[in-house]
């Protein structure tokens, strides 16, 4: 009687299987879509749109940095750009800590 069992329980160990390999591979795809989705896309569609306006700021326009300072853009160059903050205050940044460009008379208004 005692030999029996472990017959038994080499049994039930040989009907248990794992999901087959297309279940595998299709739980796989699955889960690179879901990554694609919700991380990938959003992330690069962000960048191209900050791309386009670092590429478009040109003199005149008003902008507010990462670190929420206000400034109207006096001079771009090739990696840095000066804004004016206040009447004969220019600073200079890089050109990636521009967080979005505003609409004219932008400035103007929040000060009053």
């Amino acid at each position: 009687m005692l030999s029996l069992i472990p017959a038994a329980h080499a049994a039930d160990a040989a009907q248990v299987a794992g999901p087959s390999m297309v279940g595998q591979l299709l739980m796989l795809g699955g889960f690179v879509l879901i990554f694609w989705l919700l991380i990938w896309r959003p992330q690069s569609k962000r960048a191209k749109e900050h791309k386009n306006l670092l590429e478009g700021l040109s003199k005149g326009d008003e902008v507010v940095t990462t670190g929420g300072i206000l400034g109207k853009v006096t001079n771009v160059s090739e990696g840095y750009i000066t804004l004016q903050v206040a009447d004969n205050i220019e600073l200079n940044f890089q050109k990636a800590s521009i967080g979005a460009a505003l609409p004219k008379g932008t400035i103007k208004n929040a000060f009053k």
